[in-house]
């Protein structure tokens, strides 16, 4: 059964306080992203997305991240757990996961809005090295390591957000400031009662960081055929406890979470240049079988390759929501 995440302004509530900035945030990103789908901005690993009507369920690759919605309302699918958000309280992403996710609430009138802001590693090590770990409850499980979770937004965080998106008003402003702010809207969500679930990203010899590490050589090596042993060494654990902590983490053993990669970049190499066919790519993405590239193919994403980018074009999903 899958386990399923109802953040709402009804299960967090929402003070005036946290309201008014809510509402100067939402003025402030509806003036930039006039258009369906992703508005990048002058600011390093800022961005905007807008939705006029409800998508239907989209394969994508989340990083690291803080997400805050302004408008309308947001399902995520991470294997069995459901996560839906709207309102008043944020999603972080604290690993590099392949999910589905799905606009289930927009309109013309009141569109799905939100925000996008990349977390880099290098400064949740940094805070952590300067002021330390955050407490981690005694009571933690298995499936609260998982690297995607939502929490409520504090007047304190949207402060940030707030001064980091007033920059773009001021662009000359943004290469002194920017990293400044960043780094506080991490030092915020790692003070939050779910900070310690992005710090074990950073945590010398914990297994998320292990796992970290694995993520980030299937990233870059996606396309070859790496053995579990090589990978378990890399993260200085055994092949069953590397096979326990990453489905831990990620949902998904290391040979399933590949799969994703080499099918979700098969899908965006498919859309990016409509003149290739399918064979071309799936030998470019590590596959010795068009066939087999066809089956889970179609398997992932509904319909073989060739249909698949014919109906993407034709729906107008903009390429930035993939």
């Amino acid at each position: 059964m899958a386990h399923v995440d109802l953040a709402t302004p009804s299960a967090f509530g929402m003070t005036a306080d946290l309201s008014s900035r809510l509402d100067a945030l939402r003025a402030l990103v509806d003036a930039q992203a006039r258009v369906d789908g992703f508005t990048p901005t002058a600011v390093s690993g800022l961005q905007f997305i807008r939705a006029s009507a409800p998508s239907q369920p989209l394969n994508v690759m989340y990083r690291p991240a803080l997400c805050i919605l302004l408008g309308g309302r947001k399902r995520v699918f991470l294997s069995d757990q459901v996560t839906e958000y709207s309102e008043s309280c944020h999603l972080v992403i604290s690993q590099d996961l392949p999910v589905v996710g799905q606009v289930v609430q927009a309109s013309p009138r009141e569109p799905y809005l939100s925000l996008h802001l990349r977390i880099e590693h290098s400064d949740v090590s940094q805070i952590l090295l300067d002021h330390g770990l955050p407490p981690e409850p005694p009571n933690a499980t298995t499936d609260a390591a998982r690297g995607l979770y939502t929490e409520p937004s504090s007047p304190a965080l949207m402060d940030a957000v707030l001064r980091l998106v007033h920059l773009l008003q001021t662009p000359r402003d943004i290469a002194a400031l920017a990293p400044l702010i960043r780094r506080e809207i991490v030092y915020r969500l790692l003070s939050s009662p779910n900070g310690w679930r992005m710090a074990r990203t950073a945590k010398a010899d914990c297994s998320d960081q292990r796992i970290a590490r694995v993520i980030a050589v299937l990233q870059a090596r996606f396309r070859e055929s790496i053995g579990v042993n090589e990978l378990a060494d890399i993260a200085h654990l055994s092949a069953s406890a590397l096979h326990f902590h990453f489905k831990a983490v990620t949902s998904f053993t290391p040979l399933q979470y590949v799969k994703q990669l080499r099918l979700q970049e098969a899908r965006r190499l498919m859309l990016g240049a409509t003149d290739r066919d399918a064979a071309s790519i799936a030998f470019e993405i590590g596959y010795e079988s068009p066939s087999q590239f066809n089956r889970e193919y179609a398997r992932m994403f509904g319909a073989p390759p060739v249909r698949d980018r014919q109906r993407m074009l034709e729906s107008g999903v903009p390429l930035g929501f993939l």
